[in-house]
């Protein structure tokens, strides 16, 4: 249909056009049909997402669409566009759909009102191990699509969530499903971690550590050159530096949680959270390399009391301070990564297995009592240690095989190598609150911080003369704080 002018829907200026169709039969109407649309582009450029060309970053919240009067049931009309209009208020501009299919009005407030969304299938819960259940996930999220996908304020597609390894195979499927059908739109396999589609257009991190200090170190560090491994060890492994990029769950900053939970320790003051709120929202919000970000969450549920609003939604910050920190203009917005150039092409060689490879000879030595000096050189005697497979941990992380619930492990092996010359060295490492890498009884890596996924870094100086023909020795040491924990190591050689 040719426009005189053309009026795109943004965040500032909504514009939708109303629409009559009308089927005649001569000069007479026989039925008609009055509906409405939105002209608006999503572009992806480097690590950019554009809306209508323009870098727009995205501040979104975690929404779950809870009520208290019908749980995922909202009372009336008006309390969905309320929802909305109290998200914009502390400055917000858009959420994730969290693991629900949100009601059709819902979608019509968010065109109307400027709001950006992406939407979600529900998919907690699902034994991923059964292909039995690939064909309703499938059915039912090309239902989703079909109904949904008119709505300008959906500017991307999450359709999974914080899913495990047995996830892939239906989540591959289902991407490339997304794309076939929906290609106006970026579609991320799935928010948190098992990204395993072997070309991805968006990635994301969950993170809730709650120190904005190192919180800032982490993504600050997070986009620096380092080799790119293949896909299948996940987001970490490099591709990020190339695609668009967010921390799609931060924060979720627990507040009177008496009687249920927030992520970390509760700030003993208002000003505390303010402090604290600030840094974590500004570490994201003030680098370039991050499209927007998505905050848990818009308003308590249930046992969860980390919302901006209570679960009848009043408010428990002052909106306008919430709002100053969130609107502050991104470094995105004026500086957007439009181009990322090819990271060098390395042939990569495995020397020491993550739990993504591991096999028959590629068990740990380990042990969680505190060992005599020296444990970290080669001929050590480590007979008395127990042996296992990695990942080494607790609870709920990928590639688990050997529980770990105590403070400290620590974990020898040997591995060959029969040519010491390299031009890149990289370290594939899952760790937790302060983890040391030794080879050969000499430091090549250590953080005192932690990581929620694989993480490649380049070790390439630090190996250099470390290693020898023939047999070689790592040596880890991880200590655990509080919380989730898990350890695994992979060292690469490059050429």
């Amino acid at each position: 249909v040719p426009l005189s002018e053309k009026k795109f829907w943004t965040v500032d200026t909504p514009t939708l056009y109303s629409i009559k169709l009308l089927l005649k039969k001569g000069d007479k109407t026989v039925d008609e049909v009055e509906t409405y649309a939105g002209l608006r582009e999503v572009d992806i450029q480097g690590r950019a997402i554009l809306l209508n060309g323009k870098p727009v970053f995205q501040r979104l919240v975690l929404d779950q669409g809870f009520y208290p009067e019908g749980v995922w049931t909202a009372p009336t009309d008006e309390a969905l566009a309320r929802d909305i209009e109290l998200s914009k208020s502390v400055g917000f501009n858009g959420a994730r759909l969290h693991q629900k299919v949100f009601e059709p009005r819902f979608l019509y407030h968010a065109d109307r009102l400027g709001y950006l969304l992406w939407g979600e299938y529900p998919s907690f819960g699902v034994d991923y191990s059964n292909p039995a259940t690939d064909e309703p996930i499938i059915r039912e999220w090309q239902e989703i699509l079909d109904r949904d996908r008119n709505h300008p304020s959906i500017v991307g597609w999450c359709p999974f969530n914080e899913t495990p390894p047995e996830a892939g195979r239906v989540q591959r499927i289902v991407v490339d499903l997304t794309r076939e059908l929906e290609p106006t739109r970026p579609v991320i396999e799935t928010s948190g971690w098992t990204h395993t589609h072997p070309h991805p257009e968006v990635l994301d991190a969950h993170d809730y550590n709650q120190d904005p200090e190192s919180f800032k170190s982490k993504w600050d560090s997070f986009f620096h050159s380092v080799p790119e491994l293949p896909s299948k060890y996940g987001v970490g492994a490099g591709a990020h530096l190339r695609i668009p990029f967010f921390v799609s769950e931060f924060g979720g900053i627990g507040w009177n949680i008496s009687e249920g939970w927030g992520y970390g320790n509760t700030p003993e003051s208002l000003d505390a959270f303010y402090a604290r709120f600030e840094g974590l929202v500004e570490a994201l919000l003030f680098n370039p390399n991050f499209f927007g970000y998505c905050y848990t969450q818009l308003t308590n549920i249930e046992q969860e009391q980390n919302g901006v609003f209570t679960y009848d939604r009043e408010p428990k910050f002052d909106a306008e301070k919430l709002h100053a920190i969130q609107t502050q203009t991104a470094a995105f917005e004026k500086d957007p990564v439009l181009v990322v150039e090819k990271p060098e092409s390395v042939e990569w060689k495995v020397v020491v297995e993550p739990a993504h490879d591991q096999g028959p000879g590629t068990e740990w030595r380990y042990t969680t009592d505190n060992p005599a000096e020296g444990w970290e050189r080669p001929g050590f005697d480590d007979k008395q240690w127990k042996t296992s497979q990695a990942g080494f941990g607790d609870r709920g992380k990928k590639l688990l095989s050997t529980r770990w619930d105590t403070e400290d492990i620590w974990l020898r092996r040997e591995f060959e190598v029969q040519d010491v010359s390299f031009e890149r060295a990289a370290a594939l490492i899952f760790y937790d609150n302060k983890t040391e890498v030794y080879v050969n009884g000499e430091l090549i890596w250590e953080k005192g911080s932690w990581n929620n996924a694989y993480e490649v870094f380049d070790v390439t100086e630090a190996l250099k003369g470390k290693l020898k023909e023939g047999t070689n020795t790592i040596a880890v040491h991880t200590h655990q704080d509080e919380g989730g924990q898990y350890i695994d190591v992979g060292l690469f050689l490059g050429r």
